[in-house]
């Protein structure tokens, strides 16, 4: 298997995607963050030192999704038409579940851009709460849905 990456010489490259006709492209990540007690009671509260810590990640979830090619090195620079986030408080782990969504109309897909700000609204979240916990833990972050371009549409339910 080719890996698109990479040139014949195996030298790293940006795909080109000059060739491919612009279509409806929409991509859904979600990750979990786990926190502790005190924690998870400071940001229900909005007791946390550092401001409103789930305003403040659906903010840096937004900024990450729009920032995507500037921290991954093959990502294309794109014209989002939209972000949405979802923040679910899950207070049996106790922890959070951000949920973000990216739609374009484009050449290439929006997956890596629903994922990163997936990654800096946790990230967010962490920064936020580190005075009081140490001990969060950030996981699951993944792919939920995606559709439109040439490999059609993937949903990790159907999977």
């Amino acid at each position: 298997m080719n890996l698109t990456h990479l040139d014949e010489q195996n030298k790293p490259k940006m795909v080109d995607v000059s060739e491919k006709g612009n279509t409806a492209r929409t991509a859904t990540a979600s990750g979990l963050i786990e926190v502790g007690q005190d924690a998870f009671d400071a940001v229900i509260a909005n007791t946390a030192k550092k401001g409103p810590v789930l305003q403040t990640a659906v903010i840096a979830a937004i900024q990450g999704t729009k920032q995507t090619s500037t921290l991954i090195p093959m990502c294309h620079p794109l014209m989002l038409t939209s972000v949405k986030t979802d923040i679910e408080e899950l207070p049996a782990l106790p922890g959070f579940k951000l949920t973000v969504t990216a739609k374009l109309i484009g050449q290439t897909g929006v997956e890596m851009e629903a994922l990163t700000g997936v990654s800096v609204g946790l990230l967010t979240i962490y920064d936020m709460l580190k005075a009081i916990d140490k001990g969060m833990v950030i996981r699951n972050v993944q792919l939920e849905h995606k559709s439109g371009g040439k490999s059609g549409d993937f949903s990790r339910e159907g999977n």
